[in-house]
């Protein structure tokens, strides 16, 4: 594990490119490898996570060829999907490991797969996605209690109305890909709305994708096609520079070439009603559904925070950001608060419990409830030392502590940024000059 201390940072000034977006590079291999002819994808992450999903559908019979432009995925199409002779592992990857067994579970010439990961991936819940792909009539056996690994049957898979009970990209995602391979209409009613990418990418590829308010729903289809695939910057990623110049008087960055999808930007309206100067043309939200993504370029200045409450139904679209949320808190007048976040204990850590430990080891007024937190500002952070847990967004979080600290942070396991931001020590100190 490396270690790496944050001194305070004087102001951070320039541009950066947000990286390519994790949510949708993993998206976009697993759309072209359902896809009939092969598609170019620009901008691929180049990342951990992302790397487990090239060499998954690798594993499937999907050819991946690199060139100067992108990727090219050739792929077996929607119902080929070849069989290998041994485990799939997706690593750390959730998105994988939840997205991938709506694809396996509808080939219904049969077949079988595994599907496996680190420890990490072993104790997150999978019976959310399993349990609606066997209303559809999927067979899938897990490691008792919903847990990976997934042993897959390719199955005739039969459309279904599901109401999700908590609002989840990667499950609603999965339901739809099982549904364009299932007979009849598959329906995906959501408590609230998440992030959209593959209902657009589906749309791209030529689905008769249909969005209601918060009901989607798709057909079956004899074949997907796309020639290729952009992959803008990754907001969530990008959110952490975002903060680091709200946090740090004097500071004035711009963020280019970032997705301003709507279901994604939650954080930057978070930040602009908490006192961040955030300047740029975020999608708005409730218009129609498009198959392409909407990029800009923000402009982001300090600015005196206050305190605020996000909301359960705010959750979906800013929940990667909202250990940041917890860190503008502590600076900010007031109280900050954060409901109906349960969903962050089930990520790559828990992200409740080792937020508000690590914060509170900086020197944060802050304490956990059952799903979310509540944080007194006080003006600012003492800082010390805050351990990652093997947790990307908990490295990168410590880093922006440091900056915005009164002594700095010494980040335990900065190494773990690598997963979805591998440029981010690089990107980060280019703001500050260090």
């Amino acid at each position: 594990m490396s270690r790496r201390f944050y001194r305070p940072a004087p102001r951070l000034r320039g541009s950066v490119t947000a990286p390519p977006d994790k949510s949708l590079s993993h998206r976009a291999a697993l759309l072209a490898a359902m896809s009939s002819e092969p598609v170019l994808i620009s901008n691929y992450l180049q990342a951990q996570d992302t790397r487990s999903t090239l060499e998954a559908v690798q594993a499937l019979g999907v050819l991946v060829q690199e060139r100067a432009d992108g990727l090219v995925l050739r792929g077996p199409g929607l119902r080929a999907a070849a069989e290998p002779d041994h485990p799939i592992d997706v690593g750390n990857a959730g998105t994988l490991m939840r997205l991938l067994p709506g694809w396996l579970a509808g080939q219904g010439g049969g077949g079988s797969w595994t599907l496996d990961g680190d420890a990490s991936i072993r104790r997150r819940p999978m019976g959310r996605v399993v349990d609606p792909l066997r209303l559809m009539g999927a067979q899938i056996e897990t490691a008792g209690e919903g847990l990976a690994p997934l042993r897959i049957e390719g199955r005739n898979l039969e459309g279904t109305e599901y109401r999700m009970p908590v609002a989840s990209a990667q499950v609603k995602s999965c339901v739809l890909l099982a549904g364009i391979l299932a007979g009849g209409r598959t329906t995906v009613l959501e408590p609230a709305a998440s992030r959209d990418h593959t209902e657009r990418l589906l749309l791209r590829g030529g689905v008769d994708v249909r969005r209601d308010g918060l009901s989607v729903s798709v057909v079956c289809q004899d074949e997907l096609e796309m020639d290729s695939i952009a992959v803008p910057g990754d907001p969530s990623s990008a959110a952490f520079h975002a903060a680091a110049a709200v946090l740090v008087p004097g500071s004035r960055i711009v963020v280019e070439n970032m997705a301003a999808n709507w279901t994604r930007v939650g954080f930057y309206r978070i930040l602009e009603r908490m006192g961040g100067i955030v300047v740029g043309p975020l999608e708005q939200a409730g218009g129609p559904l498009t198959a392409d993504e909407p990029v800009c370029e923000l402009d982001i200045s300090h600015g005196p925070l206050v305190g605020t409450t996000v909301e359960a139904d705010e959750v979906p679209l800013a929940i990667d950001e909202l250990p940041l949320v917890a860190l503008l808190g502590c600076f900010a007048e007031g109280e900050t608060a954060v409901e109906g976040a349960q969903e962050l204990r089930l990520k790559e850590s828990d992200r409740i419990a080792t937020v508000v430990d690590g914060l509170r080891g900086l020197g944060a007024d802050i304490e956990a409830t059952a799903d979310g937190f509540v944080v007194r500002g006080t003006g600012g952070l003492r800082g010390g030392t805050l351990p990652a847990h093997g947790d990307h967004r908990l490295a990168m979080l410590g880093a922006v502590a440091g900056l915005a600290s009164q002594q700095g942070v010494e980040v335990d396991g900065i190494e773990a940024a690598a997963v979805s931001y591998p440029g981010f020590v690089d990107d980060l100190a280019s703001l500050t000059g260090a």
